[in-house]
């Protein structure tokens, strides 16, 4: 008699959970905030792949791409490349990601105030922390400084032959601004700044005082966390 040696796996489908332990019917029962982040991905998915619930897809989703900020980092071509990701899944992963940067970045509250570099690394640190290039973005300020825009300026690496500081101080002008904060990341997640940062920082500061625009400071963004120039006396005078 031949033996079948081959171990059996048994897999729980989110149609044989009890109907209390299902992600979406939770989410209703008890709202989204009850949810793990493993639960609320599988609402996002959806299906599940073959022989395996949506519910544990999530979770080794998670598991490969180091949760939710490696996710935000991975492209469409690196998330199909995990089993049982398709073109449609990895889109809704990206779509459902950007919607919730987007949220944090449009901030439905008062306009809020920047007055300490923690402050503006706050601000900023969802949308910079995981971006593959470098971004150099404004926080342009009022008189109280309350925030009124955070333009993208320059994508691309930081250097005093590309960045024209005319171009930066001129969202500013047409804000209104009375005063500026630089911020830009290393996709490195290192935030020390290199001598072009601080030769980049000294140009701007020199402008911003031929034509009254206060620039309170420039802060680099690594992976969770940052470097203020003025704090350490780079490129500004002390």
């Amino acid at each position: 008699m031949e033996t079948n040696t081959q171990t059996a796996h048994y897999v729980t489908l989110i149609r044989d959970m009890a109907e209390n332990d299902r992600p979406r019917e939770r989410l209703v029962q008890v709202g989204a905030e009850a949810l793990s982040t493993a639960e609320l991905l599988a609402i996002v998915l959806r299906t599940g792949g073959r022989g395996e619930s949506v519910l544990r897809l999530a979770e080794r989703l998670l598991v490969q791409f180091d949760h939710l900020p490696g996710l935000s980092r991975a492209t469409i071509t690196e998330l199909m490349e995990a089993k049982d990701i398709g073109e449609a899944k990895a889109a809704e992963i990206k779509a459902a990601l950007e919607i919730g940067r987007r949220l944090v970045a449009s901030a439905p509250e008062e306009k809020p105030r920047v007055t300490t570099p923690d402050d503006a690394f706050h601000l900023l640190k969802s949308e910079m922390m995981f971006l593959d290039q470098e971004h150099l973005r404004l926080i342009l300020l009022d008189t109280r400084n309350h925030v009124l825009r955070t333009p993208t300026i320059y994508v691309g690496s930081l250097n005093t032959s590309v960045v024209r500081v005319g171009e930066l101080f001129r969202a500013a002008i047409r804000e209104n601004a009375a005063a500026l904060i630089v911020a830009h990341n290393h996709p490195s997640g290192d935030p020390a700044p290199s001598p072009e940062d601080i030769n980049v920082t000294r140009q701007i500061v020199q402008a911003g005082k031929l034509l009254d625009i206060d620039v309170l400071d420039h802060i680099i963004i690594g992976r969770g966390r940052f470097v203020s120039l003025k704090q350490r006396g780079l490129g500004f005078d002390r």
